[in-house]
């Protein structure tokens, strides 16, 4: 590669302003002494970000060694959390569940749909969901699927094992899954879908989806025809115990304080190291979470990690919001929207390079990794767009008023919704309203003469029968456009939603 004579000048200049001579500035020539190029050495004084590092020919001193080891240990804890985000979010999730009961036992289901007194990452008001923590630490186990559902299952690092129901290979007609253990060895039995884990845990999360207000049918559904238990006990299973979650508080979310990285640590000791990146694993050694090994931070890790969670956070934050990449754009004159699984893979790769950036921020504003949500087969699947500005560019404020304006001949097949987040912690944002969204299959939904849409957000009702979301003064929200089963106009971008207006 060419070196630039302008940016050798440049640094050269940069040098001469801010470094001490070094000591072999002035050392005597020797026989065997040849020219040593300057950016090969470290000067004797740096003044840096860190403050000014110190040398005595090429060593640290003490101090300038203890100011980089905080540093080093500062930065990869940031990195860390930025990597792991991931597994400390089902690591929140499984706890929430095995608040209600066993493994492969308890199940998590709002009857009456998702409403904003759970805290869950970007869930939606219009359909049934349920979910489950799978443990094959004992062997096999066995998921028979109920028909006309959509479910996935991923390992506790979040990576994809297998679709379920609809976008599985039963097709929606229901069958029965066998889930391996990462250790299985030898054939598995015939009669199954088999998908191996990469983890021992993995998450199941399942939706059923009600015609227009009839909840009921879809949990007997559910309830009839879900089966998960050991392989080992197929001749006398247990029973799922159902808890139903409507209208009561749950947390699902992960920490954002030092917590965090105890959450991570729960998942690095209970899998095997092969599960995951060896340099992401390594990086959690480095800060003190390593397989087989206490993690109990002293006085001084503990401030870094405390400071650095607070970073990672702002960081994280800073990717969704603040965005700076081209490919999150799905129309580029707008200026509300932006594409929710950006990247085009649901393994965030692109010609063999991780694209930390769009996992970093699907992982920490939603949860759920299959192909189908990336590029499923026209007039299946869902898409979805995040609302996260008006339509000159500013964050959305409750306490003023916006319209989103749908144009007549929505591209789905199924239907749309438009559900409100709090910005805080991504989820439904909790006001008077239960269910903080519209969908085109609610029984009341406002539709205009020629068949378009008018939803308005704000934190009093508009006169009239209007489609209304509740917003809360001064406090920042975001919005969710989902289509289900969207067709091939949609693909083509023959059809848009309108941008988010400010209501003046």
């Amino acid at each position: 590669m060419r070196y630039d004579k302008t940016i050798s000048t440049a640094l050269a200049g940069l040098l001469a302003a801010s470094l001490t001579l070094p000591a072999w500035a002035d050392m005597p020539k020797y026989k065997m002494t040849t020219q040593v190029p300057d950016n090969v050495l470290i000067p004797d004084e740096v003044d840096t970000r860190l403050g000014t590092l110190k040398f005595f020919d090429g060593v640290p001193t003490e101090e300038t060694a203890a100011k980089v080891w905080d540093q080093l240990d500062f930065q990869r804890a940031v990195e860390s959390m930025i990597l792991t985000t991931p597994a400390a979010s089902l690591s929140g999730f499984r706890r929430s569940l095995r608040e209600l009961g066993p493994d492969n036992e308890a199940a998590m289901i709002w009857e009456e749909r998702l409403d904003s007194k759970g805290l869950l990452l970007t869930g939606n008001t219009s359909v049934i969901y349920l979910f489950m923590w799978i443990d094959t630490t004992d062997g096999p186990v066995v998921i028979e699927s109920p028909p006309n559902v959509l479910a996935i299952l991923d390992d506790f690092w979040f990576h994809y094992v297998t679709d379920i129901g609809n976008a599985g290979p039963d097709r929606g007609k229901g069958g029965k899954y066998l889930i391996l253990p990462p250790d299985f060895e030898g054939e598995a039995p015939e009669g199954y879908f088999v998908s191996q884990s990469n983890t021992y845990g993995n998450w199941l999360a399942l939706r059923g989806f009600p015609t227009g207000d009839d909840n009921a049918s879809v949990v007997k559904n559910i309830k009839d025809n879900l089966k998960v238990y050991p392989l080992a006990e197929k001749n006398n299973p247990k029973p799922v115990v159902y808890h139903d979650i409507s209208n009561k508080y749950i947390n699902t979310l992960h920490a954002q304080d030092i917590t965090f990285f105890h959450e991570v640590n729960e998942v690095v000791q209970e899998e095997h190291n092969q599960a995951f990146s060896p340099e992401v694993l390594g990086m959690l050694a480095s800060i003190g979470i390593e397989k087989g090994k206490e993690f109990k931070p002293d006085a001084r890790m503990t401030k870094i990690l405390s400071e650095a969670a607070v970073v990672g956070t702002a960081a994280q934050r800073s990717i969704i919001w603040r965005n700076r990449n081209e490919n999150v754009k799905l129309w580029p004159d707008s200026k509300s929207w932006e594409i929710g699984f950006a990247g085009g893979s649901h393994a965030f790769d692109h010609d063999g390079v991780r694209l930390i950036n769009e996992r970093t921020r699907f992982h920490y504003y939603a949860t759920g990794i299959t192909p189908v949500m990336v590029k499923p087969p026209v007039g299946a699947g869902s898409q979805y767009v995040i609302g996260l500005r008006d339509s000159e560019g500013e964050i959305l404020n409750g306490s003023n008023t916006y319209k989103v304006h749908i144009p007549a001949n929505v591209p789905a097949k199924r239907f749309w919704e438009l559900t409100v987040y709090d910005n805080q912690t991504r989820s439904m944002l909790q006001t008077d309203q239960r269910l903080p969204g519209i969908t085109s299959i609610q029984s009341d939904v406002v539709q205009n003469a020629d068949g378009s849409y008018d939803v308005y957000f704000g934190p009093e009702k508009p006169e009239g029968k209007v489609n209304w979301i509740q917003t809360i003064p001064n406090k920042g929200w975001n919005v969710l456009w989902r289509i289900y089963s969207p067709t091939q106009v949609w693909y083509d971008k023959a059809w848009r939603q309108g941008e988010i207006e400010l209501v003046k």
